[in-house]
C-alpha cells in the first residue's frame, strides 16, 4: 500500500506541474491583448506598451516563464486586474462558497443517487426502473441554466416558496468568516437565522447540481449492481437460504459500491469545476462567477490561477478517490507490485 501511494503522490506531482506549465503557454494565446482590455478603448499605444512593461510582457518567452515558476514556487498568482487584489487572496475568497455548494450537491447526489440505482438495478425492467432510468436520462441531458429559471420561475417567482437568487438575505449579517463556509460558520456563531436563510438559499442551486451528479451516479451503482447481482457468489448465497435483503446488503453492494465510489469523486471534482453557470443563474457568489467575470474582462492573471485551482482540486480528488479505491480493493495495490 506504501508504494501504490508514494506512486500516485509522484503521479500528482507530475501532473500539477504538467497543469502550470498548459496554464502559462494557453495565456499566450489569447487571441485579444488582455492589456489593451484593462487600459481601454481610448488609451494610445505608448500607456499599453507602458503596461506590457510594468507586468513583464516585454521580456523574453524563457524569461516569463522562469518569473512565472518563481512565483508559482511562493504561491504568488499575480494580482488580479479586476479586483486589484493578490489572486490568491480573491481564490481564498471565494472558493468556499463553491465548495460548500458543490459538498452540498454532492450529498443530495449520493443520498439518492445510489439508492435509486440499487432499486432499478434489483427491481430491473419494472415501473420503478423506468422511472430511475428516466430521471437519469433527465438530469444528464437536461441543459443546467434552463433548469435552474424552471426552478426561478416556479419556486420563487409563482410559489415564494424558496428565497431570491443570492447567498443570504440582505437584511441579515453574514457571521464572523472563519471557513467562509456560511452554514459552518452560522453554525459555529450559534446564529440559527441565517444557519436556515443561507441553507434554503442554497437548496435550488443544489438541487440543479445534485441532479446532474444524481444521473451519473444512479446509472453506475445500476449496471455495477446488476453486474454483481449475476455473479456465482449471488447465486450461492441465494441458495443458502439468505434472504434477498441479506444478499444485496452483504454481498451484492459492498462489491457494486467499488466502481461507484470511482463515479463519485470524478462527479464531485466536475461539480466543482461545473458551478460556473450555476453559480451566474443563481447569483451565487462563488469562484465560477469570479471566472465568469475574468473572462469577460480578460483578467488573465485570475483566470489563469482560477484554472490551476480547478484542474489541481481535480486532481487531488482523483488522489483520494484512487486511494479509497484501493482499500476497497486491495487487488490494485497487488496488481502493481505492491505486496
Amino acid at each position: 500500500m506504501g508504494n501504490y501511494i508514494l506512486k500516485r503522490l509522484v503521479s500528482l506531482c507530475i501532473t500539477v506541474a504538467g497543469i502550470a506549465i498548459v496554464t502559462f503557454f494557453l495565456s499566450l494565446i489569447v487571441p485579444l491583448d488582455p492589456l489593451a482590455a484593462i487600459a481601454g478603448p481610448q488609451a494610445d499605444p505608448e500607456t499599453v506598451e507602458r503596461l506590457r512593461a510594468l507586468y513583464g510582457f516585454d521580456q523574453p518567452l524563457h524569461v516569463q516563464f522562469y518569473r512565472y515558476i518563481e512565483r508559482l514556487a511562493h504561491f504568488d498568482l499575480g494580482m488580479s486586474f479586476q479586483t486589484g487584489r493578490p489572486v490568491l487572496d480573491d481564490i481564498l475568497y471565494f472558493f468556499p462558497a463553491t465548495f460548500e455548494l458543490a459538498s452540498i450537491a454532492m450529498i443530495i447526489a449520493i443520498v439518492f443517487g445510489i439508492p435509486l440505482g440499487v432499486i432499478s438495478a434489483v427491481k430491473r425492467n419494472s415501473f420503478l426502473d423506468q422511472a430511475a432510468r428516466v430521471i437519469s436520462l433527465i438530469g444528464v441531458s437536461m441543459p443546467v441554466f434552463w433548469l435552474g429559471l424552471v426552478l426561478l420561475l416556479i419556486f420563487y417567482f409563482k410559489l415564494d416558496w424558496l428565497p431570491e437568487p443570492g447567498r443570504l438575505d440582505i437584511m441579515l449579517i453574514e457571521p464572523p468568516r472563519i471557513t467562509g463556509m456560511l452554514l459552518i460558520d452560522s453554525a459555529i456563531a450559534g446564529d440559527g437565522e441565517v444557519f436556515w436563510d443561507a441553507f434554503m438559499h442554497s437548496i435550488m442551486p443544489a438541487t440543479v447540481l445534485g441532479l446532474f451528479g444524481l444521473a451519473g451516479i444512479a446509472r453506475i451503482a445500476r449496471s455495477s449492481m446488476l453486474d454483481v447481482l449475476s455473479q456465482e457468489y449471488v447465486k450461492t448465497a441465494r441458495i443458502k437460504g439468505l434472504s434477498e435483503f441479506w444478499v444485496i446488503a452483504r454481498h451484492a453492494f459492498p462489491n457494486a459500491l467499488v466502481p461507484t465510489v470511482t463515479m463519485i469523486g470524478l462527479t464531485y471534482g466536475g461539480l466543482l469545476e461545473g458551478a460556473v453557470l450555476t453559480e451566474t443563474i443563481f447569483s451565487w457568489p462563488g469562484l465560477g462567477r469570479y471566472l465568469t467575470v475574468a473572462f469577460l474582462t480578460l483578467d488573465l492573471n485570475a483566470i489563469v490561477g482560477g484554472t490551476m485551482l480547478v484542474a489541481i482540486s481535480y486532481s487531488l480528488v482523483n488522489l483520494l478517490v484512487d486511494l479509497l479505491y484501493a482499500y476497497l480493493n486491495p487487488k490494485i495495490t497487488l496488481a502493481q507490485g505492491d505486496e
